[in-house]
């Protein structure tokens, strides 16, 4: 289930929160940075237990959500910082009307993230008086819980600045924010459902490309992967059947005041398949003039 809860009495119109967090060192200020240039009211190391509060500011300041878009960074340097609290806090607005709360988790590997600490010649927050590796070890496994629960995981190794703010802008441009904006994301079903999913299609009945030696390591990205999926004998049938339903349905999510939908296919990798349809739903929606934005989730793009 997503988050969002439409509200026609508010036109559909959400408070939009955006958690910022992750590992020190993979571009999570950065992140929160462009995030202020695409017009979020940006907040940087806010302890977890004030957002509440803040929430509650915002919609009393703005009712009428005119400005409806926070970006709030979280991390290990947060006074009294405990990822349990910080989930616990966040299911609890997410069952709130009319907010809808994404957590954004920004990593990179271990040595590229020694590397940015060696260059910058700063300390890492959990290790000021002991090896910066160390640092990184105790983070990740305390950051583990939180990134279980997240619904975008970004992998910043090998992204400068201009590819973040090519990425970001591509999912949380709030230009897109009037009508009805669908995001649809490829997914696999071992790490779990998206969070935000509001339609999700198991995908796994297609013939999988993995147990191809000559697809294996390709992607659903790629013109050999998709014509090997499209030989399925049952592809077109139920291809029809899914993508004339979610034509079916747009109207009628954008009738109800819905601002905000989120369409997901997973399969076993998530990394075929599921992309390969999420790939081609993408083109079929663009082609009825619908703005899309689309994520991998395991991809990690």
């Amino acid at each position: 289930m997503s988050a969002e809860k439409s509200d026609k009495n508010k036109k559909g119109k959400l408070l939009n929160v955006l958690l910022i967090t992750g590992m020190s060192g993979a571009g999570k200020s950065t992140a929160l940075s462009v995030l202020e240039d695409l017009e979020y009211e940006a907040i940087d190391n806010l302890p977890i237990n004030l957002l509440p509060s803040l929430i509650e500011l915002a919609k009393k300041n703005d009712p009428n959500h005119a400005n409806p878009a926070l970006a709030i960074g979280v991390d290990a340097r947060t006074r009294n910082f405990q990822p349990e609290n910080i989930v616990n806090v966040l299911n609890q607005l997410r069952d709130q009307e009319n907010i809808s709360i994404k957590i954004l988790y920004f990593d990179s590997g271990n040595e590229v993230l020694a590397s940015r600490f060696t260059e910058t010649r700063r300390r890492h927050p959990l290790a000021k008086d002991r090896p910066i590796n160390d640092g990184i070890v105790r983070e990740r496994q305390m950051m583990e819980v939180i990134k279980a629960q997240s619904d975008y995981i970004f992998d910043t190794s090998e992204l400068g600045i201009h590819d973040l703010r090519r990425m970001l802008s591509q999912h949380f441009e709030r230009s897109q924010a009037e009508g009805l904006n669908i995001s649809i994301c490829s997914f696999g079903y071992p790490k779990g459902l998206p969070r935000d999913a509001d339609l999700v299609f198991d995908v796994r009945f297609l013939r999988n490309p993995h147990y191809d030696e000559t697809l294996k390591e390709l992607t659903g990205r790629e013109a050999l992967v998709g014509d090997y999926i499209m030989k399925d004998p049952v592809f077109n049938s139920s291809w029809e059947k899914i993508s004339s339903l979610i034509l079916t349905l747009l109207p009628e999510y954008k009738k109800e005041g819905k601002s905000y939908l989120t369409i997901a296919f997973g399969c076993t990798g998530g990394r075929h398949r599921s992309v390969f349809i999420a790939e081609r739903l993408k083109s079929l929606l663009i082609e009825n003039d619908y703005k899309v934005n689309l994520h991998h989730r395991e991809l990690s793009l």
